[in-house]
């Protein structure tokens, strides 16, 4: 006998509130039509399903036994709207998003972390990656969101970029590094000793050898490549080397007093750091709502970094 789902979920309703009246109010129904679905259902069975006479009412067996199936059912009705009201308001869902992987390690995290102690039912699903990898996941849908380093986008991409973080690189190096102990440094001082090497295909790689090739380099003295920021980090606290990083990355790195940026002007290219989404995506409440507080937290830190710059004599 195949019995509607509807009838069982109110008379669930009918068995927890006690009564038949109440029962129609929990579903937001009337209560003559719950009263005829139980009219029904009973002639039906032709059992009843509730002991006569009882206030509150109580169900017979078989009616304790259908109800609880009702009770499965709308629990999982409740919590199916639940999760719709959720994921319309942004309060759920899952964000996919993608990054380079000093930049994500370096401010990302804390973000991610921030967002999440606000919005608990929200997953964040992460990548690392550089532009064209990013890029060819945000077209195969395998993420919403890239947070990444660009100089412009091509005409017709069919991608949308919003700047979070203007491009400056700095000379990063240990907080005992003697560079800094020099009162006018000079290109050829940088050049006396060993540097680290980006991640093969970061863009910063690139900038690593313009910058040493305008300081009249005629080889590059790498000594470390290949590193995570965590890796690169502890490897200049242990020695002399210097490397190239975005001034955000090592501006984050201020209150552990472990790494600093050399007083020097470098060259580097004309790149942001911006948010990355397909510009046909669905609207997905929850990435919006991520977007718009890593949005808000860089606009926080770009006033923070900017106030360094102004107190730093830069010189070369």
């Amino acid at each position: 006998m195949k019995i509607d789902e509807r009838h069982l979920i109110q008379l669930a309703a009918v068995v927890k509130t006690g009564g038949v009246t109440e029962g129609a109010a929990l579903l937001g129904m009337a209560q003559p039509a719950v009263s005829r679905t139980l009219s029904m259902l009973e002639k039906r069975l032709g059992e009843p399903l509730f002991l006569k006479g009882r206030r509150p009412l109580q169900p017979t067996p078989l009616g304790r036994a259908l109800a609880d199936h009702g009770q499965t059912m709308l629990a999982a009705s409740r919590k199916a709207s639940d999760t719709i009201e959720s994921f319309r308001v942004g309060k759920g869902g899952t964000v996919r998003i993608g990054g380079t992987p000093f930049f994500m390690d370096a401010l990302i995290a804390g973000m991610i972390a921030e967002f999440q102690n606000q919005h608990p039912d929200v997953r964040i699903d992460q990548i690392y990656g550089y532009f064209p990898d990013l890029r060819a996941a945000l077209k195969a849908d395998q993420i919403d969101l890239a947070i990444c380093p660009i100089d412009i986008l091509d005409e017709g991409s069919g991608l949308e970029f919003q700047q979070i973080l203007p491009g400056r690189n700095v000379i990063a190096c240990r907080v005992t590094h003697p560079l800094l102990l020099k009162r006018r440094l000079q290109p050829q001082h940088l050049l006396d000793f060993p540097w680290v090497a980006p991640p093969p295909g970061s863009p910063l790689l690139a900038d690593l050898r313009s910058m040493l090739l305008s300081f009249g380099a005629t080889e590059l003295r790498i000594r470390y490549t290949g590193g995570s920021l965590f890796s690169v980090i502890n490897y200049l606290k242990g020695t002399n080397a210097l490397t190239v990083l975005p001034h955000g990355v090592v501006f984050a790195q201020r209150n552990e007093k472990s790494i600093t940026a050399l007083p020097v002007n470098v060259p580097h290219p004309e790149r942001a750091l911006g948010l990355l989404k397909r510009a046909d995506a669905p609207r997905m409440p929850a990435v919006d709502h991520f977007a718009r507080h890593v949005q808000n937290g860089f606009d926080n830190l770009k006033h923070l970094i900017k106030r360094h710059e102004e107190a730093v004599v830069w010189g070369l």
